[in-house]
């Protein structure tokens, strides 16, 4: 029996966290602007924390959306591969108990809380059932597959297919012994971490920011004012209120968290794992470089 491919239905879910990121960086976009208007005081704040605050969802749906991309289930005579992002389990055939549509249970399965349409994920308990995980694209066609250790919720876009050829790659049953692997995001944390020079990275990184937020909330009160960013022409904006610092490190801390995700969805790959290396180490240049335009700011006068 070849491998066999079967893809979750991903239109709606790609149109959905497609559109709802664009509407969140509009919204993102046009509270900064706002905020680039006004003179530091409250209706200043408000804007920056409306800006942050649509802010805050995009990398979470993003990375739904790269997951869902890349979402698959591929089924062999030996195993069962479930890939979704950065999840992926290997089920070997021997271990599958049975497979069933979630409409056969007696009892109904509470769905994951923070479901959205394309991205059904999450583990819930079941009283009989134990933990179930959902790795799925749309809660109305769920094929539960229980194994010894776990029951999985997936929703292949041709369920009665994918039920015949897995019922028969059971029946036939496997002619390699397969390991049972479950990669999870949090095991490419600890796995990253490991690594002597990641673990710098990420440390030099976490403190420079840390510090240059502290910092900076010391100093900017008492700085009278300061000039943010030079004009067309070479010469030094004109003066604003020295607490409109607090935006540099308010900066450094999205680049180096994005860059911090970049180096471990890249970090999966042991050919990528150099890449990754940089990415973490121009994460902390990048915040060299920002405390560096912090003290030359503070040293040097309005």
């Amino acid at each position: 029996m070849t491998s066999v491919e079967f893809p979750p239905p991903r239109r709606r879910g790609l149109t959905f966290h497609t559109a709802l990121i664009i509407v969140l960086v509009v919204i993102t976009v046009f509270f900064v602007l706002l905020s680039n208007r006004q003179p530091i005081g409250l209706l200043f704040a408000i804007y920056v924390l409306l800006a942050a605050l649509a802010f805050a969802p995009i990398p979470f749906l993003a990375y739904r959306l790269y997951a869902l991309t890349r979402a698959g289930y591929s089924l062999d005579r030996d195993k069962l591969t479930i890939t979704w992002g950065l999840r992926v389990e290997q089920i070997p055939i021997s271990d599958i108990e049975w497979v069933r549509p979630l409409a056969a249970l007696a009892g109904p399965i509470p769905l994951p809380f923070l479901r959205l349409p394309g991205s059904v994920l999450g583990i819930r308990r079941h009283p009989d059932l134990g933990p179930v995980e959902f790795l799925a694209s749309d809660a109305g066609s769920l094929l539960l597959v229980a194994t010894s250790r776990q029951v999985f919720a997936i929703s292949p876009e041709t369920p009665s297919e994918f039920l015949q050829n897995i019922q028969r790659a059971i029946e036939v049953g496997s002619l390699l012994p397969v390991t049972p692997q479950s990669l999870r995001p949090s095991f490419i944390v600890e796995q990253a971490w490991e690594s002597l020079p990641a673990r710098y990275f990420w440390l030099a990184g976490l403190f420079l920011n840390i510090g240059l937020l502290v910092w900076v909330s010391l100093v900017a009160p008492s700085l009278g004012t300061i000039s943010l960013g030079f004009l067309p022409s070479g010469a030094p904006r004109e003066p604003a209120p020295g607490i409109g610092l607090i935006l540099l490190p308010v900066v450094s801390i999205v680049f180096f968290f994005v860059g911090w995700m970049t180096g471990l969805a890249l970090y999966r790959r042991e050919d990528r794992r150099p890449m990754a290396h940089i990415v973490w180490a121009s994460g902390v240049i990048s915040s060299l470089l920002f405390l560096t335009a912090v003290l030359f700011i503070v040293v040097t006068p309005a």
